[in-house]
């Protein structure tokens, strides 16, 4: 499964998932972001009981206000419309897959 750009628009159906969601809140230029990027496609490749989705700041900076995020990358973990789990920063793919494993 490839990884969702998520919008406002789209945004409750993947917050609403039957699935645990990982959510990269991401932009375009920061350097971070793109180091995590295809650590976050890799895993959506491999994993398709997850929905993964990445929100772009810039263009939805409501969706990251609602979110608390301050920082770039955050890496958050949904189940059943609630945040489980939230990190900031560049992480390694096997500390975000234990996030979403924690929430399965």
């Amino acid at each position: 499964m490839s990884v969702l750009s998520v919008n406002k628009e789209n945004f409750d159906s993947v917050k609403n998932s039957e699935k645990t969601v990982l959510l990269d809140f991401y932009a375009d230029w920061c350097g971070p972001c793109r180091m995590v990027a295809p650590i976050v496609e890799q895993i959506a490749q491999e994993n398709p009981q997850y929905l993964v989705a990445k929100v772009n700041v810039d263009d939805n900076p409501e969706l990251a206000k609602a979110y608390g995020v301050v920082s770039i990358p955050t890496l958050i973990v949904m189940k059943n419309g609630e945040v489980a789990q939230k990190a900031i920063g560049a992480k390694p793919k096997a500390q975000i897959l234990e996030m979403l494993e924690q929430n399965d």
